[in-house]
């Protein structure tokens, strides 16, 4: 299972892109953590549909300095990508 989220909020300069990564890694996810141009995070995220859930879920507080305000899935076709990276 593939998908794509845009994590809205204070969710830059938080290490709202690490932690993710340091969440998705033992849940057995690949994909990506991107700060967006308008303040945002967009998560791109593949792997087993429990593991994708679990990561939504952390997804919607982040870490503790983050204070998220929404997490929207965006429309695409993503491809699996074989590690997760940050950008």
């Amino acid at each position: 299972m593939c998908r794509l989220f845009r994590v809205r909020g204070r969710v830059q300069g938080v290490f709202f892109r690490v932690s993710t990564r340091d969440v998705a890694y033992p849940l057995g996810l690949s994909g990506h953590a991107i700060n967006l141009q308008d303040g945002s995070v967009e998560v791109n995220v593949c792997g087993a549909n429990v593991a994708v859930e679990d990561l939504l879920a952390w997804l919607a507080n982040g870490p503790p300095m983050a204070s998220v305000s929404a997490v929207d899935e965006v429309e695409t076709a993503c491809s699996q990508p074989e590690q997760f990276k940050i950008a």
